[in-house]
Order: C-alpha cells, then structure tokens, then sequence
C-alpha cells in the first residue's frame, strides 16, 4: 500500500546533494549520496567519529512524544546513534502556519519534549527554517543513513513531505513514514462504490470492522547515541523563535492546560478513571467538566489515538467487555470523528477554503462593513449571553466546550450570515487544539456545506440552547459576570427582564452588557430567505446532531 505522501504526489525533484556552504542541499545530477563514505565502509558522523552502523534522524512533528512513536521506534531499532529534531517549517504549513494559541502550545510541549529526551541522555535539535533545506544540512552534519518520521495530512505538508522523501531516496538515504496519528488511514478506506466516504455513520460502522492497531513501545530508557558526541550538533534556543505573546493575554493558559506527554497521560488516565462513563450525558454541560479535554494533546501528537483506544479497551478487559459503557462507545465514536476529519481533508484537500457542496459556493453573505458584526462575535459581545461566554472562554483559556462550539458557530453563519471561513480563521488562531481537519469539518458542519453537515436551515436558537444545557447558568455566569445578578428566569435573555429589575441587578443593556446586535426572529427568517437563493436548499445531512468533541472540542 503506498503511503500518503506517495500517493499524493508520486514525482518528487530529480535531484542529489551538491556542496554549498559546506552542507549539502539538493542539486540536479541525482547522483552524488549524502555523506562520504569513509575507508572500511563506515560513515563519518557526529563530529568526525566512525562508527559501523549509520546514525539515524527521528524528524519530530505533531508526534510530541516518546511512547507509541513509530518513527522513534523505527530509528531505534536501527543499532546507531539516534538524532532527534524539530524544524519550526511554517513555509511548509502552507497557508496554515500556526496561530497564536497553537504557538504557546508548541513552546510548552517542545520544552516537555526536550526534557524528556534528556532526562534519557539525549538532546532534542531544533531548527528554524524549510524542511526541505534544514533536513539535508543535518543529514551531511551527521553522515546520516536513515531519515525517519510520522505523517501528517494537511494538503501542503502532504506536498512537502513527498518531495522531500524523494529528494532523499534519490540521495540514498533510507528515507520512511510511518502512522502515528490515526487508527487507521485516509488512502486505506473506501467505501463500497469505491469513494471516499461522506457520511459519518457509515465510516466509522466499516472502521469498526476492521483490525486496530496496538500500542508499540518505543521510549528507550537510554537515548542512543553518546551524549558528547549529540553536544557537536548546533541546536537553536526555542526562547528565540517568538512562540510565546509579549502581551499576556495566556495568563489563564497554564491554569488550564499542562503541555506535554506527561500532561497528555495523566488527562487520560484521570478521565478514564473518572468521566467516561457518564460521558454520554455530561458532555454537553459546559457547566461541568464531563469532556476528556484531549483534543490538544491528540493534535500534538503527545498521545496517540492507538494510546486512547487501548486505555479505553482496558477499563473492560476484567469483564470481557468492549465497549466497557455507553460513555466509553460515545467517547470512541468522538475518536471516530476525528478520523473522519482527516479522511475527509486528505481526500478533499480544497475544504480548508471552499465548501465542499459547490452550490455553497454562491451563498449571499451578509455584507458586513467595517467588521462590526464579526468584532462583536470574537470579543463576546453580541448580547446572547452563551454565545459571548462562549467566545470568552476561548479567549481567555485557548479552548471552548464543543456544544458551545456549535452553538456559537451557527450564530456566526445562520444570525449574523457572516462566512464560515472567518469564524474558521478566528478559530485557527485562538484554539490551543487548533487542527485543520477538524476546524474544516466543524465549520463545514455548522455552514450546513460539508460532508454529513447539519442542514443549514437548522438554526440553534441561543436562548434555548443556554437554558437546556447551562440550565443553573453557571457558566454564562463564570464568564458574563457583568449579568450574574441576573435569576435564571433572565439570565439567558436578559432583555426580556423589567427595566428596573436590570437596574437592581446592576446590568444596563448597551452599557455594561449589549443589547442583542440582531433579534433572534428576524435572522432565522433571513437566514432561511438566503438558503432559498440557492439550486438545491441545502438538504438534511444524516449525523445532524454530531459534535466532533475529540477532534475539537473536546
């Protein structure tokens, strides 16, 4: 079966190493491989030291971790000294580098990341610049045989790693990709006419019959390679590549969130133990805390979702049970969407920006001069308190509930009829889960213009949607305090409250807190109005009611 990259892009550059600057980057003749072989057959590398068997490079990327790392696995195996490195590539994210919240996340995972590596007796390289340069300038550093990493699957990186991967075949360095972030891969499934899937039921009831892949061990108790000889090889200072904001406006972001793969296991562990079995019911209470909250950690690869399944599998395993409860089969369907995300952007790698309904594609948004109406929805000020404690929370944590997710999205495209693709981008850039599968499918979803999308004429209204599911009103009111006075009865739509009874209760409706910036009637008529303007009208989608938690949101 080939591999993602190969079959995206089975041409990569004709070409061979030449010397330049004293390393060596791609040339034209094909012909000359990387690093000289030395007198006996042995490779000269780290520094001018012989060994007999070649030293490795375990390219790292959203793979943070050390345990159930295929590419890791694969360079250990090898005998040789291992070199670990990271390259900080955002020409090569395409026109997805990452936003500001992915970037605090990246600091602090890389710094777990490091130190992991060298509580081992290794080092983690770092790297500013473009793979398809910085790679090659290592692999003549090291004299390196083999260049080993896990794939990813976002259209650019797809492009990337294909010319690179056969930049150094060509070169003769043994060149593999490996999985180490899906149970099972985009190019392996088909359903029965032979297509990609579209619909989310059907995916994952085939995905379940088939075999799941098994954790691998892969963390060496001693790093390979002497700790010395890793010293020779330059490494930049991650405190100079400017991840972290010069405003705090993270200040809340180490309460919630503990980057790395320490962080990654202990989050599971702890909602094995405790929320999965209500999970069912609790993961629509954003007033509770009955999610998993490991969509960051799967992002950044610092658990894997083999990892998930087998902690899952293991709650059962005394009873022969699987799966163990109906918290723990809705938990893995959450799994499912998020697999259903990356089948979806593999296959149709135009989605990040196009609807993948074309008809969509001549949707009359609305016309929003001077940004009005999308700077109330990103500072949570559009006067529906769950939609602004919604857009708040984010802002001040890096993450929102899922079920607020929907809601707020829907807000955006169906009340205000602002574009998905804004709320996609303001999402990108604030999410410490950001990840460009499940961004596209959520915002497709919520746009009713994706694959198994909720139909666009199925519009949350917010006040319903904060009374069912904040039903108490704690957590409009932990993140709208300025209406906290409010008694349930109003706390959802404070307008309707006596004028006097607002004034009591200290809320002044475009003081203090906003009156609603368009009513909630007059925009579903609208909305729907728009829907009628288009061939088709934009039909009910099967799964209309799924969230995508652990794929964002979660």
């Amino acid at each position: 079966v080939m591999t993602n990259d190969e079959c995206r892009m089975t041409n990569g550059p004709a070409g061979g190493w030449t010397e330049q600057g004293g390393a060596r980057r791609l040339g034209e003749n094909g012909k000359e491989k990387v690093g000289e072989l030395a007198a006996g057959g042995e490779r000269r590398l780290l520094g001018g030291v012989n060994r007999t068997k070649e030293a490795s490079i375990v390219w790292f990327r959203q793979d943070l971790r050390l345990e159930d790392n295929p590419a890791l696995g694969a360079a250990v195996a090898t005998g040789g000294p291992v070199l670990a490195v990271f390259i900080w590539d955002e020409a090569g994210e395409g026109a997805w580098a990452a936003g500001g919240a992915s970037r605090w996340w990246w600091w602090h995972s890389l710094t777990a990341l490091g130190r992991d590596i060298a509580a081992r007796g290794g080092r983690l390289i770092l790297r500013r610049g473009r793979a398809e340069e910085v790679l090659p300038t290592l692999v003549a550093e090291m004299g390196a045989g083999a260049v080993y990493w896990n794939r990813r699957y976002e259209p650019a990186v797809i492009a990337r790693d294909a010319r690179l991967k056969s930049a150094l075949k060509a070169a003769g360095v043994d060149a593999k990709s490996f999985n180490g972030a899906l149970l099972l891969e985009p190019h392996t499934l088909r359903n029965k006419q032979g297509t990609p899937f579209k619909v989310f039921t059907p995916f994952w009831r085939y995905c379940l019959t088939q075999p799941m892949p098994e954790v691998i061990q892969t963390a060496p108790v001693k790093w390979p390679g002497g700790a010395e000889e890793l010293k020779k090889v330059a490494s930049e200072d991650l405190g100079m590549w400017g991840l972290l904001p010069t405003i705090p406006w993270d200040a809340e972001f180490g309460k919630e969130w503990t980057p790395g793969e320490t962080g990654a296991r202990a989050a599971l562990a702890a909602f094995v133990a405790e929320g999965m079995t209500g999970y069912e019911e609790e993961r629509n209470r954003p007033d509770r805390r009955g999610t998993s909250r490991l969509s960051a950690h799967l992002h950044f690869g610092e658990i894997s979702p083999r990892q998930v399944w087998a902690a899952v599998k293991a709650t059962g395993a005394g009873r022969g049970v699987f799966p163990p409860s109906n918290g723990a089969r809705v938990f893995l369907s959450e799994i499912g969407w998020r697999e259903f995300a990356h089948h979806l952007l593999y296959h149709y790698p135009d989605t990040p920006a196009e609807p993948l309904r074309p008809e969509f594609k001549a949707f009359p948004w609305r016309e929003d001069a001077g940004g009005e109406l999308l700077r109330a929805w990103q500072r949570g000020r559009t006067g529906y308190p769950i939609v602004d404690a919604g857009m708040r929370e984010l802002w001040a944590t890096g993450w929102m509930h899922n079920r607020v997710r929907m809601i707020v999205a829907s807000f955006l495209v169906k009340h205000l009829r602002l574009p998905w693709q804004a709320g996609a981008a303001w999402f990108w850039d604030t999410l410490v889960d950001a990840d460009l599968a499940s961004n596209t499918l959520g915002w497709q979803w919520s746009a009713g213009c994706g694959a198994d999308a909720a139909p666009y004429f199925r519009i949350f209204a917010p006040v319903l949607q904060g009374e069912k599911f904040d039903p108490a009103g704690d957590y409009v009111r932990r993140w709208v305090p300025e209406i906290a006075r409010l008694p349930n009865k109003y706390l959802h739509k404070p307008w309707e409250a006596p004028a006097e009874f607002r004034e009591r209760c200290g809320v002044d409706l475009g003081g203090n807190y906003p009156e609603p910036v368009v009513d909630h009637g007059e925009a579903r008529a609208a909305a729907l109005a728009a829907l009628k303007t288009l061939r088709g009208g934009g039909g009910p989608g099967e799964g209309a009611d799924a969230g995508g938690d652990e794929g964002g949101g979660e």
